[in-house]
């Protein structure tokens, strides 16, 4: 046909190269990750009183959650085959997700909780009689996680009035509040400053030895 003009032979390989430029060679991102999420431990409200045993050292994930004093154990695991010998293993806590229903709270309360800690749960006859007990080892066990749920649930009204009638049936007076019990505590402290004697505690205490030569 006179009205066609014959395709460049360099003209094939530009509209590739065009084509191939616009294909993307990057992997597809996943939309999910094996990786497992950082444990977050949860901060205390600055109205409850500093949990005494810390966060923990060495097993991290047992701050959010109740955990029991469970904990990653190591061992050896003995083959009694052709291969006999030991082979170094780890056992890690049984951890679960469960519903646990708080009568103070008066809702269900989605936790982490071990079996051991479960075991207690049920044992105590119910969370809060499990986070409300004084006892050392069990305040030890609870973890920052369980320390924060065991102020949330003191702050109720309804263990606010049960403590009410335990205290008045054995006769032990009203606590104050936290702001006047600090700063009575404080004007103790100024107080016991103020009255301190520096110099009969800055003077120095005479020995045999000076004495002896006092007496030469």
């Amino acid at each position: 046909m006179a009205g066609l003009q014959p395709r460049s032979v360099m003209a094939a390989p530009f509209s590739l190269a065009a084509a191939f430029r616009s294909l993307s060679i990057a992997t597809p991102k996943r939309s999910f990750s094996t990786t497992p999420a950082t444990q977050s431990v949860p901060k205390l409200p600055e109205t409850a009183p500093v949990y005494p045993y810390g966060p923990s050292q060495w097993y991290k994930q047992a701050d959010s959650g109740l955990y029991g004093g469970a904990s990653i154990r190591f061992g050896n695991k003995i083959s009694k085959g052709r291969n006999a010998g030991k082979t170094r293993r780890s056992w890690k806590p049984n951890v679960r997700r469960k519903k646990i229903e708080s009568e103070a709270l008066g809702e269900s309360v989605f936790i982490k909780v071990t079996r051991r800690a479960l075991r207690s749960i049920y044992k105590a006859k119910g969370l809060d009689n499990y986070l409300l007990s004084d006892r050392p080892t069990r305040l030890k066990e609870l973890g920052p996680f369980g320390w924060n749920l065991r102020h949330q649930i003191m702050q109720t009204p309804k263990i606010k009035e049960q403590f009410d009638q335990q205290r008045k049936a054995r006769g032990i007076p009203e606590p104050p509040s936290l702001s006047k019990w600090m700063r009575d505590h404080r004007l103790e402290i100024r107080n016991k400053i103020d009255n301190l004697d520096i110099d009969a505690m800055t003077k120095p205490r005479k020995t045999a030895r000076s004495s002896q030569s006092h007496a030469q």
